[in-house]
């Protein structure tokens, strides 16, 4: 018990050194899409303004409370989650080792930096829609992951398949075979899921194809007179708003293949992403293989944003949060069906190290011109308690345990 409530303390010292590294205000591009809502016609991402405006004055303080509440309800979910993970008895050394990697990985860094943008929401919606889908409250997951399409429709990408799996892993066996995907019970269950995200995706999609182009001077306008959003920032945020998904894939598409296989970002959040896939699969690797193979995929998923996207380094910290999801997901099913091996081999403690290095010591490059907090030598002392931890948990980890 007691090695259960040091596991714990070290995860919430990690996601408070991650938050420390970057924490500030929302920015102006943040707040611009809790001003922007429905009054010029339906846009795109205009759903969050939208309910926003129905229960709160859309000033600047406002903006910041309801960022900093999100945030907060997140953050305390993903702990929370990860405390109840290593509450469970047995405890495995690759369940103490995903979580700590997790806590300090580029994910928590870059969503305190981008504080009040829809990412966090979108987050925290998931985890609600997942909760639900675990209840077998099919429709009202749907419903929701819709609602959230609305909100941004980065939705349809982040939050749609982690649900998908959710609801895969909440109707199968451990002996899961793809076909069994095609029974018609399940089919339905699917359908009644992706029917209004799909729906909600396909008419966004047409939208902004034929009818996006809105009055960008007067969205322009509407935002310089909250006061708080310079003029640069108005025209970029009532563009974005604007353009079609086909505009976005012509500019950007041309560097996928330099974002996603030879950036500095395929290094340094490539590693620890596939070091904790392999830890999913020493936890739960009783489970059917192609449950784990489908989370992998899954999981990479988001890269294909970059096709659309030109924020590398933001896009690169989604896998990190999916594969949290699906952990999670894996282990309320499954519930500890691993063969913990005492030790992990030394190559595999050496890449341990390594991704504990990348995540904690290495600054990622921001928006705004933001710099990190902490020189090197500051991350070093910071980062101690850590590599004693990981030093005890791997002298004392037990020859070998096996659960069901």
């Amino acid at each position: 018990m007691n090695n259960k409530i040091l596991t714990g303390l070290l995860y919430l010292y990690a996601i408070v050194f991650s938050i420390l590294k970057t924490i500030r205000l929302p920015n102006q591009w943040s707040q611009a899409h809790w001003l922007l809502d429905y009054r010029f016609g339906f846009i795109k991402r205009g759903l969050g303004g939208e309910i926003f405006g129905l229960f709160l004055d859309k000033t600047q303080n406002n903006i910041y409370i309801l960022s900093e509440i999100i945030s907060f309800l997140l953050y305390a979910l993903l702990l929370t989650i990860a405390i109840r993970q290593i509450a469970k008895s047995p405890i495995s050394i690759y369940r103490i080792f995903f979580f700590l990697i997790f806590f300090l990985s580029q994910y928590l860094v870059y969503s305190v930096h981008l504080v009040g943008y829809m990412d966090n929401l979108i987050f925290l919606m998931t985890i609600i829609a997942v909760q639900l889908i675990k209840s077998n409250k099919v429709m009202l997951a749907s419903l929701l992951a819709a609602s959230c399409i609305f909100i941004h429709e980065l939705s349809f990408i982040l939050m749609v398949p982690i649900c998908l799996f959710s609801l895969i892993v909440n109707n199968v066996q451990k002996d899961f075979l793809p076909k069994d995907i095609f029974f018609a019970g399940f089919l339905k269950r699917i359908f009644l899921f992706l029917i209004l995200p799909v729906i909600a995706m396909i008419t966004l999609s047409v939208h902004q194809e034929f009818y996006g182009v809105g009055n960008v001077i007067s969205m322009v306008d509407y935002l310089c007179s909250s006061g708080f959003i310079q003029k640069n920032v108005a025209y970029s945020v009532s563009e974005a708003y604007i353009q079609s998904f086909k505009s976005y894939f012509i500019a950007e598409s041309p560097h996928f293949i330099q974002r996603v296989f030879i950036s500095k970002a395929s290094i340094i959040y490539g590693i620890p992403i596939l070091f904790l896939m392999f830890l999913i699969y020493k936890e739960f690797q009783k489970v059917n293989f192609k449950i784990l193979l489908l989370l992998a995929i899954i999981s990479l998923i988001p890269l294909l944003i970059h096709a659309i996207a030109w924020d590398t380094y933001r896009i690169w910290t989604f896998p990190f949060v999916i594969l949290f999801l699906g952990f999670w997901i894996l282990s309320s099913k499954f519930n500890v069906l691993a063969v913990v091996q005492g030790k992990l081999s030394v190559f595999e403690s050496i890449i341990l190290v390594i991704s504990v290095l990348l995540t904690a010591l290495i600054k990622s490059p921001l928006m705004d011109s933001c710099i990190e907090r902490f020189g090197i030598l500051e991350r070093i002392l910071i980062s101690v308690p850590v590599f004693l931890f990981i030093f005890v948990v791997l002298k004392k980890s037990p020859t070998q345990h096996k659960s069901e």
